[in-house]
């Protein structure tokens, strides 16, 4: 699929607007991997602010 979706892209785009959108793409799966980061951390910082809070 990826491959068909790659040929039909050379196709009907010119050489900038296919890198463009290939940039564009790629910045939206870092967004999203820094916003799982982010996700995880804030759950490791929550769990440890809760133990803290808690008496023993």
């Amino acid at each position: 699929m990826r491959t068909t979706l790659r040929a039909l892209e050379g196709l009907l785009l010119s050489g900038g607007q296919r890198t463009a959108r290939r940039n564009a793409w790629t910045a939206v799966l870092d967004d999203r991997r820094r916003a799982t980061a982010r996700a995880e951390v804030q759950h490791v910082l929550d769990a440890r602010t809760e133990a803290v809070r808690r008496p023993v």
